[in-house]
């Protein structure tokens, strides 16, 4: 094959299964030491088509092309036996999760020698050798202590390097890489995204697979993007990201947060149900707490002093570990959560921000320091004292489907949230939870229906209504649209900037995504390793940051993230 052929061309591509069409008309090529993104949202079509060029298209598909190339050969109508001699030795496949991509039973060293041991014909010490040279080529310290781990004991910037290192054993001529950074923090996001674009250099094609524009700026040469399993609009880079032709990239450029001041909508403007909501006056007002105004004058301070509705002094938490010392999770971490404002909480995994959330929730017990909850203890109180006072603290999670009784309908889900443990019956709350369910966007049919059955987004609304029922004053969002496209997630944040100007909400808001962070928060606290190592006014710790770890956090985000 020469250097201008390319190492991947579809034309025309359709895939279907049982008849239905979820890939339709697709074409596009890649050539040596290129890098296309196929870029779109959950149903695209585009992991579909990804899947389809190695034969992966699943049970029921049909899959047609006019031409569908790979590496110099047509592989229309191969045996599973001709795939299995061309995929990892001509192409090397990256997936998301590399968690289940990994055996957990075999020590990654073994992983990445299965490649070597099928295809190259190397002797085994030459082939241990390889493997540590890869290691260390994806950037993994200590490559023989890794190679002698299983994928449960390395975090997901390990695991997912090692992903990498399996993917690039042989070479390979393409490597198609799906969302290999979603769930990765932006400082291993971005270091493995550099990985990646290293890989160009030795003359491999890549075809990288996202929802998400931000994250394949930085290496993808040109972009497609894909709607409704069609190709709505392709370029180079530049042109798709600075000049975007079609309605659908121009939406999802601009669901993106990055320079997008507070409550600036994110969405398509619409009727918002937030907005128009039958709430009756006064309701967001917890029963046994006042005003943190009426507080202030019943202390007979000065009118413009605004007590906190959550604050924390010195909390510290540390966890038991088998066989080490003690696991020190939060350090003398101290906030003040002012009403009607964002509060937001960034850091990497591992940082301490769910930690610090659950102990201001009072799910767990600080070792040192308190929680006070408008001026009153909580985490100092058992739980029983903590009980009357529990609705006006609610939480929304990252995954909501986890969080939710997977026996109970969403009317079901809404009634429990709304009763005092007497009845979960949808019928005795009906109008109330007609009320949520308008309140987040959701049609009142969705009450009769299992969450399972509804979209990310619908399940998100769904949580953001039931931590609505019971009249909170003050919500922790522990991640709350990580798990979303863009577009969906510019749709939730949107929401949770109505609902907050129209009950006077106060957000504890924690992400480890810079741009949503910046976007949705009043004041920040920039977390690592347990520590607060910086806070103050978003605007101010974006702009002008004082702490090394608050640059290098900037500094790795994609640059769509960063507003340029």
């Amino acid at each position: 094959m020469s250097a201008v052929e390319p190492v991947l061309r579809v034309e025309n591509l359709h895939v279907s299964f049982d008849g239905t069409n979820v890939v339709t008309g697709v074409s596009f090529t890649v050539h040596p030491g290129e890098c296309l993104a196929l870029v779109g949202e959950s149903g695209s079509g585009k992991s579909v088509t990804a899947r389809s060029l190695i034969g992966l298209a699943g049970l029921g598909s049909l899959v047609q092309a006019d031409t569908l190339d790979v590496a110099g050969r047509d592989v229309r109508g191969l045996s599973q036996r001709s795939w299995r001699a061309i995929r990892g030795k001509q192409v090397g496949l990256i997936l998301q999760d590399a968690l289940t991509s990994l055996d957990p039973l075999r020590k990654i060293g073994k992983e990445i020698d299965d490649a070597l041991r099928i295809h190259s014909g190397l002797s085994g010490a030459q082939r241990a050798a390889r493997v540590m040279e890869l290691l260390e080529a994806v950037g993994l310290d200590d490559p023989l202590r890794r190679a002698s781990q299983r994928s449960g004991e390395l975090s997901g910037g390990m695991r997912q390097r090692a992903l990498i290192a399996s993917a690039v054993a042989l070479d390979p001529t393409l490597i198609i890489a799906d969302e290999p950074t979603t769930a990765l923090d932006a400082t291993i996001a971005a270091s493995v995204m550099a990985r990646l674009g290293e890989l160009r250099q030795t003359g491999s094609g890549m075809l990288l697979i996202s929802h998400d524009l931000a994250a394949v700026a930085s290496v993808a040469d040109s972009i497609a993007v894909m709607q409704a399993g069609r190709i709505v609009e392709r370029g180079p880079k530049e042109q798709v990201l600075n000049d975007p032709q079609h309605p659908y990239t121009r939406a999802l450029l601009a669901a993106v947060p990055a320079g997008k001041p507070r409550f600036t909508r994110l969405s398509p403007a619409a009727d918002t149900p937030a907005t128009s909501a039958h709430q009756p006056a006064g309701t967001v007002a917890a029963q046994g707490e006042v005003t943190a105004q009426a507080e202030v004058a019943a202390q007979g301070e000065a009118a413009d002093v605004v007590l906190p509705v959550l604050s924390a002094s010195g909390l510290c938490k540390s966890f038991p570990l088998a066989g080490a010392t003690d696991f020190r999770a939060v350090h003398d971490v101290s906030f003040e959560l002012l009403p009607g404002r964002t509060l937001g909480v960034v850091g990497e995994s591992g940082s301490g921000k769910t930690t610090t959330a659950r102990m201001a929730l009072g799910l767990i017990k600080p070792d040192a320091g308190d929680v006070r909850l408008f001026g009153k203890p909580w985490s100092a109180v058992p739980e029983s004292g903590r009980r009357s006072r529990r609705s006006s603290l609610g939480a929304i999670y990252q995954d909501p489907l986890s969080s939710f009784d997977p026996r109970l309908s969403t009317g079901s889900l809404l009634a429990d949230a709304l009763s005092s443990g007497a009845t979960r019956n949808p019928r005795s709350h009906s109008k109330r939870i007609n009320e949520l369910l308008e309140m987040v966007g959701l049609e009142q049919d969705v009450a009769a229906r299992n969450p399972a059955r509804l979209s990310g987004g619908q399940r998100q609304r769904l949580a953001i209504a039931r931590a609505l029922a019971p009249n909170p004053r003050v919500l922790i969002c522990d991640e709350p649209v990580s798990a979303l496209d863009v577009s969906i997630q510019a749709q939730v944040l949107d929401l949770l900037d109505e609902l907050q100007q129209r009950l006077g909400l106060s957000y504890l808001f924690i992400s480890h995504d810079l741009s949503v962070i910046r976007h949705m928060s009043d004041d920040v606290l920039v977390m690592r390793s347990g520590e607060v190592v910086e806070s103050g006014a978003t605007e101010a710790v974006f702009t002008v940051p004082q702490h090394e770890y608050t640059r290098a956090l900037l500094a790795a985000a994609p640059p769509l993230e960063r507003g340029h």
